[in-house]
C-alpha cells in the first residue's frame, strides 16, 4: 500500500505490509504521522520480513528507528506485537495499550495459569472429551513457545476517551477483551486492528476475564462493530488484506452474517443437537479436528449470543452444558 498523505491538515499513514501465505494474505502495521510525532501501530510478527519491511518503509520515508516516538498497540496477539522488543533492544521509547493487554504483555504466570484452567472447565462443560484434554495440552506448548514475547518494558494503559497523537481511542472488545481502535474524525480514518478485515470475518475468540469468567465475546463483538458503523469513517487500515474503503457496507455485511448463522445454529439447536460439541462437529465436519479452538469459539459464541437473545435456554447434565430453545 501507498503512503496517504493529507496535505491539509499534516497527517500521514506510511502502510506496512508483509505478505504472507496464510488466510489472513498479509501482516499490517503503520507509521502514523501527526505533524509532531511519529507513531509506530502495531508491530507484525517477530519475524524477518516484517523487520525489513519497516525499515525500508521508514527509509524510504525519509525516517529511521530513532524517529519513532511511541508505539501504539490494537491488541496484544503475537502478530501485532513482534517486533516492540527488537525496536526497545535498539531504544527505549514508550508503548501504549489496553489495561487488559498488559497480563498477556507481560505474560504474567497467574494469569496464564488461570487461562489454562478457564479452557479445562469450558471444554469440559461444552463436552469436547478427548478432544478437549488434547487441546488444552497444544495450549499449554504453545504459551511455552511464546514466551519470548514478553514486553520488557513499562506498558502505558490507554482506554477509552483517551486521545493519543492526534487518534481517538474506542474499546472494541470482540476479537479479543483488550482491542482498540484508533479514529482520526478529521479524516474520517480508522486504524481497525483486526475488528475489521476486509476478506473474512474476524474470529470473536472466547476467553475469560481476570476472575476466570467466560466473557461473551460474540455479544461483545456485535457491540463493537455496531459502534464503529456509528462513527464517521470513510477508509479503515486493516491489521491484515486490503484498506478499507467502505467500512460501513462490510460491517452491514458481517453483521447480517454473524445473525445468518446464529439462525442456523439455532435450527440445530430444534433438531436436537444440544451440545456445543456436537453442535460444532455438525456445523463444521471435517474443519473441527483441524481448527479445533477457533471452531470451539464460534458455536461457544453463537450460544451465548442466542441464550443473552432469549431463544435458548441450557441446563447442566452431568457436568455438561445442553441447549434447547425457549
Amino acid at each position: 500500500m501507498s503512503p496517504l498523505i493529507s496535505l491539509n491538515k499534516g497527517f500521514s499513514v506510511y502502510p506496512i505490509t508483509v505478505p504472507t501465505k496464510y488466510s489472513v494474505k498479509s501482516f499490517n502495521f503503520y507509521l502514523w504521522e501527526d505533524g509532531n510525532s511519529l507513531s509506530l501501530i502495531d508491530s507484525g510478527l517477530d519475524s524477518n520480513e516484517c523487520w525489513e519491511q519497516l525499515n525500508n518503509t521508514l527509509s524510504e520515508n525519509g525516517f529511521s528507528l530513532n524517529d519513532i516516538t511511541q508505539i501504539i498497540l490494537t491488541h496484544s496477539h503475537e502478530d501485532h506485537i513482534g517486533l516492540i522488543n527488537r525496536i526497545l533492544s535498539i531504544r527505549e521509547i514508550p508503548v501504549y495499550a489496553h489495561s487488559k493487554s498488559i497480563p498477556w504483555l507481560k505474560r504474567e504466570k497467574e494469569f496464564l495459569s488461570l487461562w489454562i484452567e478457564f479452557y479445562k472447565q469450558l471444554y469440559h462443560e461444552m463436552g469436547c472429551g478427548d478432544t478437549g484434554i488434547h487441546n488444552i495440552e497444544r495450549i499449554k506448548k504453545e504459551l511455552k513457545a511464546r514466551e519470548n514475547y514478553t514486553i520488557h518494558s513499562d506498558i502505558i494503559p490507554i482506554n477509552e476517551t483517551d486521545t493519543i497523537s492526534g487518534l481517538q481511542v474506542f474499546e472494541t472488545p470482540g476479537h479479543s477483551p483488550d482491542h482498540l481502535v484508533f479514529y482520526n474524525q478529521k479524516e474520517k480514518w480508522l486504524f481497525g486492528g483486526d475488528n475489521l478485515i476486509c476478506h473474512m470475518s474476524s474470529n470473536a475468540l472466547v476467553e475469560p476475564d481476570k476472575e476466570g469468567t467466560r466473557i461473551l465475546t460474540l455479544v461483545e463483538y456485535i457491540e463493537s462493530l455496531e459502534k464503529c458503523l456509528n462513527l464517521d469513517i470513510e477508509k479503515v487500515f486493516s491489521g491484515h488484506g486490503q484498506l478499507i474503503s467502505n467500512p460501513k457496507d462490510l460491517i452491514t455485511t458481517r453483521l447480517k452474517k454473524i445473525y445468518h448463522k446464529s439462525d442456523q445454529i439455532l435450527n440445530l439447536i430444534v433438531s436436537g443437537i444440544s451440545s456445543a460439541d456436537q453442535l460444532a462437529r455438525t456445523y463444521y465436519k471435517d474443519k473441527y479436528q483441524r481448527e479445533f479452538e477457533l471452531v470451539m469459539s464460534e458455536i461457544i459464541g453463537h450460544v451465548d449470543y442466542l441464550e443473552v437473545s432469549n431463544k435458548i435456554k441450557k441446563v447442566l447434565i452431568d457436568g455438561v452444558w445442553h441447549y434447547t430453545q425457549i
